[in-house]
Order: C-alpha cells, then structure tokens, then sequence
C-alpha cells in the first residue's frame, strides 16, 4: 500500500482507540461468500472458503465490488450525455473478473485494485463534470426555495441530470411545476437548467424522506436513479421510473417520454402554496470558489479563516447521524465547511453567514461532485504551497452506500490522510483491513462533535 506509515505512538493510539470502538461492531461472522457451488454445507463459507479463500481477501473483494458499483453510477451518467472512457471500462472488467471464484487469492493485490478504483473514480467524476458542464453550463451559486407553490406539480428524485433537463423541456408551457427531491437538488445551479420558470424548488431533503414527503404532496414523483424506495400504496399510482430505476408494479418510461408523468400530474389535485421559507444555496462550482481564491488567501493569512472543513456524504437515517448536525452548529466562526452528497441535509439549512464575502457554508453538488471537492482541494494546496495533509483541512465523512467506498478509496489513492468517518464503519472491514487504514492513512472513527472539532483544531 502506499503512503507513508504514521509515528509508532500515534499508530499506537489510533489502533487501540479503534479496536475498542469499531471492531466490536464489525460481523461476527469472518465472512460470507457463496458465490460458487463448493461453498461450506452447500450454504455459503464463513470462517474460510473452501477453495482457500481468507475472510479479508473475501473482504476486500466485496469493498472492490462496492467500488466498482459507484464507479459504474457515475458513469453511466456520464454515458446519457454521451461521454464515455474505454481505461475506465477495461479497469471495470478486470476489476469485477478479479473477484471471480478461484482468480485472485492475493489481498495485498485487492488493496492495490481498490487504490486502482479510487484513481479511476476520479477520472469518472471529471468526465461526468465535464458532461455536465458542457451540456448545462458551470453551475453558479443559486438559491433554492423549499416547499410547493400553487398548481400542479412534479418532483423529481435521484441523479440524473439527463432524465431532469428533458422533463423540464417537455413540461414548459403546460403549467406543470417542477421539483427537486433529494440529490437533484444541486441542478438549479446549472444555467441551462435554473432559465425554466416552471422549475420551482425543492421539496423534501435526503433520499430517506422520501415515504413521508411524497405521501404528504399531491404531485406526481419521476425516480431518475438508485435512492428510490419501494413505495408506500398511497403514492404508488403517481410514482414513475425512468433509466436504471425500477419498481414493482409501478411504470417505467422508456426513453425520455415523460407524458405519462405529466398527465398524472394534471390529473392530481393541485399543490397549495406554502410559506417557503427555507431557502437553500447551491451550485457553488470549481469556477465560482476559484474566484475566491485571492480573498481566502488573504483571509487565512490574516487569521480570519482559521480551518475548512469538508463535510459531506450520505445522510443516514441512523440516530447517530445527527453527529454532522452538531458538529457543523458548534464549529467556530472562523471556519468554512465544504459540503456535498445528501449529507449535506443534516445542516444546510442552517445560515452560517460568511467570513467577508467568503460563505462559511459552500454546497459543491451531488455526491458525484466530490471530484470538484478533490480539484478544490488541490487547488488550497497549490495556492499556500503546501502539501494537501498540510493544509489546514480536515475530510469529516458520512457513510452509506457503494459510491461512498468509491469516493473513499479515491482519497486514500490521493494519500490524504487524518480523515474522520461514521456514523458507522463499512460493513467489509475487518480488524486486519482497520490495521491498514489507521497504519497508513489514520482514518478515525467520529466520536463526539466538541471533542472531534478540538483535536482537529489542534
């Protein structure tokens, strides 16, 4: 593996505090694997494969699949708009036929695939950048009111921007109103996107929302991608899916033909008008921080900014997220947060205000937008010459789901280290895979917000 390994004492530590918190939470099972027909009474191998497999091989097979996964979300976006990259669909094959029974025992070559990933994830999150910016423009910061107006309605949930941008050109002129839900949020950002009318707000916050709020509003709902949840029976006849998503018993748009969608809407009874007043500001994109570069510069040699953070990744309905709520509450004044992903709703809409013209809160997008973060990033070390783990930064993570571990290993491939991660620990570690990530990288685990923000903070 590479980076550098961390002073004894501190290994020593970082270890000791992660086995008494995390491996207690970790499977009791050594693993499960039944993906061949030699498989342990014919159910499945969890102590070792019967083929010789080792439970952290197993292991690392699963988080490389998890890898792939995310990968494979990011560019099939990218793929609706017509960009594609034939070194990211070779390292796809290799890396989903090196997990095959009876392929690749070596688990040092399974971190090194996972680093592989991690590099590939990148290179994927920049053409779907370079699609989506191409295609609607650079996104410019915009603010986003939440809560429905007046007349029929359709809420949009998921990713893709694809599916969104031809709903909205086939309801101009109808007098349907369009919604973002969820990880859509951040098109209203986009010029292309934000010069429609009828595209109205937001409606609801995460992905796991989503029962609640679609009960409560009469609109139709148009599933574009994954973090769509079978539906609740009082919505779904209003439901629709379109691209990768599917739901039993509800229909699925082939193509881009959204009138079925747009005549279920018609038909609902009308939303009403609601106060609105949340507001959410987003579509902050490389170009836009960029041009702030000067100004935090000078800031940050003035003392008035003191640290950023990057806090951002899947929302979880999980009590110990809240964590993310009250660790952005109680960080100082003079810090700025960099956010991006659902995670992001467990503070956006708080008003932290700005550090002379310098918002303390930047919304970067979805969770595919983290490539933007990374550009950022690199960017904070080339304007204060410093190496990035040098920087007065710290990464403070929310796991989820399969994109997450495509985005964790791209970190780790960038060799960043001193990472915070929760609210709890990917279901693929074990205590030899943990030794690895704290040896080399130091990832923590996050505990509590006041006493996490003083470490950091130094």
């Amino acid at each position: 593996m590479t980076g550098s390994v961390l002073s004894a004492g501190l290994e020593k530590t970082n270890l000791k505090k992660f086995n008494k918190e995390v491996v207690g939470m970790v499977e009791k099972l050594d693993m499960f694997c039944y993906q061949c027909s030699q498989t342990a009474g014919e159910t499945g191998c969890t102590v070792r494969g019967v083929c010789g497999k080792e439970p952290t091989v197993a292991r690392l097979q699963d988080n490389l699949l998890f890898a792939i996964k995310g990968i494979s979300a990011y560019l099939y976006h990218a793929r609706e708009l017509g960009y594609t990259d034939p070194e990211v669909d070779a390292f796809l094959e290799r890396g989903f036929y090196s997990t095959l029974t009876n392929v690749n025992f070596d688990a040092a070559e399974f971190v090194n695939l996972a680093l592989e990933a991690g590099a590939m994830n990148i290179k994927t999150m920049n053409l779907l950048k370079k699609a989506h910016i191409e295609t609607y423009g650079e996104p410019t910061p915009t603010e986003v009111k939440v809560g429905s107006v007046k007349g029929p309605g359709i809420i949009a949930t998921g990713h893709s921007m694809k599916a969104l941008a031809e709903l909205l050109k086939q309801t101009e002129g109808t007098g349907v109103n369009v919604y973002t839900h969820s990880e859509l949020l951040p098109a209203h950002g986009y010029p292309e996107l934000h010069k429609y009318k009828h595209f109205v707000g937001q409606i609801g916050g995460p992905w796991f929302d989503q029962k609640k709020t679609f009960s409560k509003y009469s609109a139709a709902i148009l599933g574009t991608s994954n973090c769509v949840l079978l539906p609740l029976d009082d919505y779904k006849d209003r439901i629709f899916t379109s691209g990768v998503a599917q739901l039993p018993g509800v229909q699925h748009i082939e193509g881009y033909d959204f009138s079925p969608v747009i005549e279920k809407a018609k038909s609902l009874p009308e939303l009403e008008d609601e106060p609105r007043d949340t507001v959410l500001t987003t579509g902050f994109g490389l170009s836009t921080v960029l041009s702030l570069a000067g100004k935090i510069k000078e800031l940050v040699e003035a003392g008035k900014i003191r640290h950023f953070f990057v806090v951002g990744g899947c929302d979880s309905p999980k009590p110990q997220a809240k964590y993310y709520t009250e660790f952005v509450e109680k960080l100082p004044e003079d810090t700025v947060v960099l956010t991006l992903a659902c995670g992001k709703y467990r503070f956006n809409d708080m008003d932290l205000g700005d550090i002379e013209g310098v918002p303390r809160l930047i919304d970067l997008g979805q969770c595919n937008d983290a490539g933007v973060g990374i550009e950022i990033v690199a960017a904070l070390s080339e304007l204060f010459s410093m190496e990035i783990n040098d920087l007065p930064l710290t990464f403070v993570l929310s796991w989820m789901e399969q994109k997450a571990a495509a985005i964790l290993w791209s970190l780790l491939y960038l060799d960043i280290k001193d990472m915070y991660i929760g609210p709890i620990i990917p279901g693929w570690v074990n205590e030899d895979i943990l030794n690895v990530l704290v040896e080399n990288y130091n990832l923590t685990p996050i505990g509590n917000p006041e006493e996490d923000i003083k470490k950091m903070l130094g």
